[in-house]
């Protein structure tokens, strides 16, 4: 393979519709100094820590120093906050991922929901990834049906919750520090959550082993054995399952924009792999169908930047009344725009932007040909953790049936 990085440098950036553009200064300066840090300290190193299962803690203190903790609540625009997940996936969708665990769902649970007291106790390590978090609600038979099966159990006694069952899937399980972790009351039936001491006695952690995506990331099962939680460590402001949907659904939009990175990193790999190697005697760009293909990939991540920016726009701003509806246009983001489709529309921004992002690494993968089957050449790995993409925060099929559900009336959910 020839090397043409100057060539490459004069192309086009896969923002081709120039949504960067629409970020302040400040933010635009911000997001090039992650971008700094990415290609120093994340990306020549991201396929070894894949290939080796291996999480690089050592990297926290370095990517605490970024300052980017909940963007949004330290007065960055949301389509900023959706950026920084995207350029991360775009270096490396594990530690995107860890990124958004920790930060887009146990900080964020502590902004929302916490009291006075545990937000002085945790807040401010947390944001600066002096602790690490996990969020605890996936269980070993309850993935997409978990808001009316869940199965593990808190019990109050005295000044103290009692904690059985099992969780599965909870990533930075194996090494945080504390969980959100979300159980019923058989009592009542309502849900709680918790801010749970990882370390607790009690407390069982196994590694998920054999996994063919986001293998740096370190999935958990988590097993819970009569814990003990002092009542204190119940999150205040949580009231019922409906609580938790505002944290699903604002994790839901950051994978739709981890679906964006994987694009453009797809797009940034087979462009590069295209240009530079030669074959017949020219370049794989010189040929029609390879440049097809890349145009292909181009479009969708254009589309799916278009629709994220749209649907991140309106989950912070307001999203308008359903007809019929006594809602004011803008509604309240707080309560997540439930009433006139919220949900249904980070749904349809999760699927559709999944959707387009499969297509385009599979085409990503078969531009490079057998070296996109080897992870030396980074396409393999994109194409593996897409899967995981497509897969959480709702399926695609599940995404698919809630938007369904909103715009027939009709739900094939029971």
């Amino acid at each position: 393979m020839t090397n043409r990085p100057a060539l490459l440098d004069q192309l086009p950036d896969a923002d081709f519709y120039g949504f960067e553009d629409l970020l302040t200064d400040t933010e635009k300066d911000k997001l090039a100094e992650l971008r700094r840090f990415l290609a120093e300290e994340v990306q020549p190193h991201a396929v070894d820590w894949w290939n080796e299962a291996r999480f690089p803690s050592d990297l926290l203190p370095k990517l605490a120093q970024l300052e980017l903790s909940t963007p949004v609540a330290q007065g960055y625009s949301p389509l900023f906050a959706g950026m920084v997940i995207s350029e991360m996936t775009r270096a490396d969708t594990s530690l995107a991922t860890f990124f958004m665990v920790h930060h887009d769902l146990f900080v964020e649970a502590l902004h929302a929901f916490g009291s006075d007291e545990q937000k002085a106790r945790l807040l401010d390590d947390a944001r600066a990834l002096r602790i690490t978090g996990a969020f605890a609600l996936t269980e070993p038979e309850h993935g997409s049906d978990v808001a009316g099966g869940m199965a593990t159990t808190a019990v109050r006694d005295g000044d103290e919750w009692v904690l059985n069952g099992a969780k599965r899937w909870i990533g930075n399980g194996t090494f945080c520090d504390y969980m959100v972790l979300w159980a019923r009351e058989p009592e009542t039936g309502h849900t709680r959550g918790f801010l749970l001491d990882a370390n607790l006695p009690g407390v069982t952690r196994t590694r998920i082993e054999n996994k063919t995506a986001l293998r740096t990331v370190q999935n958990a099962d988590i097993v819970l054995t009569d814990v003990r939680v002092p009542a204190a460590d119940l999150l205040a402001g949580v009231e019922s399952f409906d609580d938790t949907k505002q944290l699903l659904r604002g994790s839901r939009i950051m994978v739709g924009w981890q679906a964006v990175g994987a694009q453009l990193a797809t797009f940034d790999v087979a462009r590069a792999y295209a240009v530079e190697r030669l074959q017949f005697g020219r370049p794989l760009a010189a040929f029609q169908l390879i440049q097809q293909q890349l145009v292909s990939i181009l479009g969708n991540a254009v589309a799916s930047t278009g629709m994220l920016a749209r649907v991140t726009e309106l989950e912070h701003g307001g999203y308008p009344a359903a007809e019929g509806t006594d809602s004011a246009p803008g509604g309240n983001p707080a309560d997540g725009g439930a009433a006139s489709g919220g949900m249904a529309r980070a749904a349809l921004a999760k699927s559709y932007a999944s959707a387009r992002m499969r297509e385009s690494v599979a085409l990503g993968r078969s531009i490079l040909g057998g070296n996109g089957i080897v992870t030396d050449y980074r396409m393999a790995k994109i194409f593996a953790d897409a899967e995981a993409i497509y897969t959480y925060e709702g399926t695609y099929e599940i995404n698919t049936l809630i938007v369904g559900r909103d715009i027939t009336g009709v739900s094939a959910l029971r």
